[in-house]
């Protein structure tokens, strides 16, 4: 399986079956959004103002993998903490945990098109938290390749996850300092990107060459980031 170190972190091009084992020792929490099993659209044209130029250009993306069948959460249940996305496909295979609601948008907007709110299930507690994150085609584009639509960026995967709902997520798991943080569907890699922010070590895998080559850009760019705020002169 070929894989890439960029820094402390780890990510696979691969299938998560191939590497789980070989990294649930040294995993201090589980945080993905795996395929949910709901047969997604993913042409993004048919609502994002069409296939033209323009900063709600959209593009037709290709199926997402394993979302032809049911989510099975069984294999991730043992880490220590754990955190998925879209815990309503598959809450008949969860038990009792923590339920964090990602509402996607303003009151005025509810009820118009798509989805309000995500839900998100965490081991351990019986609880429910919320937080409101409202983003933008154009900030999911810079976000993920650092460049706005009119500078010729591009979004990087269909369902990619905005850095402060991710940045919230693990805030949630309260992953010790400098733990590491498994993400065995990790897209894009917005999870990554939010462990490097948060001095975090990641581990990831992905199956999709385009998405991994993303994950990989994206996180790099991060460490390099990070690196040259640390070198920046403080202040007299």
């Amino acid at each position: 399986m070929a894989w890439r170190e960029i820094g402390p972190h780890r990510i696979y091009r691969g299938a998560w079956t191939d590497v789980i084992d070989e990294v649930r020792g040294e995993v201090d929490a589980l945080c993905s959004d795996p395929p949910y099993g709901m047969k997604a659209n993913t042409d993004s044209t048919r609502f994002s103002g069409g296939s033209g130029s323009g900063r709600n250009r959209g593009r037709k993306w290709g199926p997402i993998v394993g979302d032809d069948r049911s989510f099975d959460p069984g294999p991730f249940l043992g880490f220590r903490r754990v955190a998925l996305f879209g815990m309503n496909h598959f809450a008949a295979r969860l038990p009792v945990g923590t339920t964090l609601v990602w509402v996607k948008r303003n009151d005025a907007a509810f009820g118009k098109f798509l989805s309000d709110a995500e839900l998100v299930w965490m081991k351990g507690g019986h609880g429910v938290y919320c937080r409101r994150v409202v983003s933008s085609p154009s900030k999911t584009i810079f976000e993920a390749c650092g460049k706005w639509p009119g500078q010729g960026g591009r979004s990087a995967h269909p369902t990619q996850k905005p850095l402060d709902i991710m940045d919230w997520v693990l805030r949630r798991l309260r992953v010790p300092a400098g733990g590491v943080v498994f993400d065995p569907f990790m897209g894009s890699g917005s999870t990554g990107v939010a462990c490097v922010r948060l001095g975090l070590r990641f581990v990831g895998c992905e199956i999709v060459p385009e998405y991994f080559d993303a994950a990989a850009g994206r996180i790099d760019r991060e460490v390099a980031a990070t690196a040259d705020a640390r070198r920046l002169p403080t202040a007299a």
